[in-house]
């Protein structure tokens, strides 16, 4: 109060005191030197510094404020916020202005005079309209520029500056060390054409004079390198951080378009196509194998333990399982065996069996369930059942393993189905074609509400005296049916005993096969979930693709998390909470269209928790996370058991088809 009023304070003080950085001597700055040489736009006055200094030609921020200055008028630009990038719009501009008046650029001396200071010469102007309108989305973080604690030298505190409240603010410094301390890979990136930045080093920020200009690439890092000839300045920028030797976007890249299940193939097409620059194959092979795979297996086995673990504390846990193969038929090279919780929709566990491990792929389907099972009672898991396909190799195997074993009944109605087409489509069972869908309802119908193998083939052979409206049975498990007894009037719908529609039919429902197959239908889960998984393991390993059986399993792996999150979402409302339905025609029904439930979009949070643990993890010290993977046995490709001749016989051997000799 003292020295700014110089020992006359008045009784009323304004609540905000405004202290000229000229008042102040050089050693209480931060940023002196960076202010002089225009990397700064305020001085940033050090926590505890007292303003000592009467005579302002003395002082620094005389110095800087004294230099001379055109007055603007409507021609100014307006002052514009910048956010911390990795360089500062007005990092290659000079630290002062040159502003044109409407005549003439004349110099009116402001801020040379040492009388005391003027409050108007530090109050900011109004901002103008900018010269272009950029519409923009709304940012989240602060301006960094905003709460900083620096003390303005040529420019003036805003009218509503309250000291008061800037001292809680973030300071600068704080901010930067924020934003620093921001991961690399959830930093926001940004498509920048070579010509804007090279816009940015054309000319040197200390003496505006042009510059040789050297740029490095590799991959979608670019290094550029700055020398000023005159003034001998010179400048290192990196478009990435660098991880030890490996640009962070390279492998940030490589890791979203593994994860994502995406192609490099067609990754590398858009790029092409938009010019953008991007690193060779073997580079994201490299990345996956040192970094990408090893984080997929790690953070599958962390996710499959804590399942496992819950379900070893449950009494009765009923799983399913199934296999799919990367081709079908028998010229598959490998089989996915999935074994999922029916009871959480939750896959388990994926084994991948490669073709030559068993002796031929028609056996891979038998390994993987036989591996399954041995995983889950190491751990402890005991099962109730068992739901699986009439694959007679699995029933063979858990009959002598004595666990209870179901059927899926939409593998068997699927089967029955096929069989009533065929014979309905003969001239003589055409009748048979409006009963196909109550047939395979009631197999579902039989399913659901038998409790015995005995109950579920007296109600399945009741179809047939259904069909000739006769609705009591000689079965005593199943007397009579329970729907209501109704009147018909059209006698035509009906079957006949004795007709070759009725024989045929009889043949069908009635083999010996059929009322095994019926008597072991699963009473308490279906295996649609497998389809729905199924239909997920193309995004990430499509057939027409071959890979390797580590990236093969990894693609399997992944997909298995992408479900695990996804598949019981909720159904998609609208603002007002009506459910939203769309209408699809599958085709299983012949081209009648059905309502089905529009569920909600899919999340990524396993792409999310992956990436940190690549970046904060494996990349740090990759060594655990890759003896891990290579502790998985590996066979031996298909082809190792055949003789590699010399690839330049083959070559000279080769002749083509349109040009043979003449025979």
């Amino acid at each position: 109060m003292d020295f700014i009023f110089n020992g006359n304070v008045p009784k009323a003080v304004p609540k905000v005191l405004y202290v000229c950085a000229r008042h102040y001597t050089s050693d209480c700055f931060l940023n002196e030197g960076q202010y002089k040489a225009g990397f700064a736009n305020s001085l940033r006055i050090k926590n505890g510094s007292v303003p000592t200094v009467r005579d302002p030609t003395t002082n620094v921020g005389a110095a800087i404020t004294s230099s001379s200055r055109d007055v603007a008028c409507q021609t100014d630009p307006p002052d514009r916020r910048t956010a911390s990038t990795q360089l500062s719009l007005r990092t290659l501009q000079p630290h002062f202005r040159s502003l044109g008046v409407q005549v003439s650029c004349k110099d009116f001396g402001v801020g040379t005079s040492t009388a005391a200071a003027d409050h108007s010469s530090f109050v900011k102007r109004p901002s103008k309209r900018p010269r272009l309108d950029l519409e923009e989305e709304p940012e989240l973080e602060d301006d960094p520029s905003e709460g900083s604690s620096s003390v303005a030298a040529s420019k003036g505190q805003h009218p509503t500056y309250d000291p008061a409240e800037s001292a809680t603010a973030p300071s600068e410094s704080t901010l930067l060390s924020q934003e620093s301390s921001t991961p690399t890979h959830k930093s926001r990136k940004y498509i920048v054409y070579e010509s804007c930045i090279m816009e940015l080093f054309a000319a040197c920020p200390v003496c505006t004079r042009a510059c040789d200009v050297r740029t490095r690439r590799l991959g979608t890092f670019l290094s550029v390198e700055q020398r000023c000839p005159q003034c001998k300045f010179c400048r290192h920028w990196n478009s990435q951080p660098i991880l030890g030797s490996t640009p962070a976007g390279n492998l940030h890249l490589s890791a979203a378009v593994y994860l994502s299940g995406a192609s490099f193939s067609k990754i590398s097409r858009v790029f092409k196509a938009m010019e953008l620059q991007l690193f060779q194959y073997d580079t994201f092979c490299r990345h996956a194998r040192s970094f990408i795979e090893p984080a997929v297996i790690h953070h599958w086995n962390t996710l499959q333990d804590v399942t496992l673990q819950r379900l070893s504390q449950e009494s009765k846990v009923i799983v399913g399982g199934d296999m799919r193969a990367d081709y079908p038929g028998h010229s598959a090279k490998f089989g996915s065996y999935t074994t999922m919780d029916l009871n959480s929709n939750t896959v388990l566990d994926i084994e991948l069996v490669q073709s030559n491990e068993v002796g031929g792929s028609q056996h891979m389907e038998e390994e993987g369930l036989r591996r399954s099972l041995a995983l889950l009672e190491e751990r402890g898991i005991s099962l109730d059942c068992i739901v699986t396909e009439r694959h007679p190799q699995i029933q063979k195997f858990l009959s002598e393993m004595n666990f209870t074993h179901h059927y899926d009944v939409c593998h068997i109605a699927k089967g029955i189905s096929k069989k009533m087409e065929k014979i309905s489509k003969e001239k003589e069972c055409q009748e048979l074609q409006k009963w196909m869908r109550s047939i395979t309802n009631h197999i579902y119908w039989t399913a659901a509400t038998s409790s015995t193998g005995p109950e579920r083939v007296a109600k399945w052979t009741s179809i047939l005296n259904h069909v000739r409206d006769v609705h009591k049975h000689d079965d005593p498990l199943f007397p009579k049916c329970l729907h209501e007894i109704r009147q018909t009037r059209d006698k035509s719908k009906w079957l006949r005993a004795g007709t070759p529609a009725f024989y045929k039919l009889e043949k069908v429902l009635t083999n010996k096969r059929t009322l095994k197959d019926v008597e072991k239908l699963s009473p308490h889960h279906q295996t649609p979930f497998f389809e729905a998984f199924h239909r997920v393991i193309p995004r990430f390993a499509p057939k027409n693709v071959v890979f390797p059986f580590i990236g093969m399993l990894c693609r399997l792996y992944l997909a298995a998390m992408y479900y695990n999150e996804n598949a019981d979402r909720p159904q998609a409302k609208t603002r007002e909470g009506v459910p939203l339905y769309k209408v699809h025609f599958p085709k299983a029904l012949k081209g009648q269209c059905s309502a089905k439930p529009h569920q909600t979009e899919p999340t990524f949070r396993y792409v999310a928790d992956m990436m940190d643990l690549i970046f904060d993890k494996v990349f740090v010290d990759p060594t655990p996370y890759t003896n891990a993977m290579l502790a998985i046995p590996v066979p031996e490709d298909l082809n190792a058991q055949y003789e590699h001749p010399d690839k330049e016989e083959v070559i000279a051997s080769y002749v083509s088809r349109f040009n043979r000799g003449t025979v």
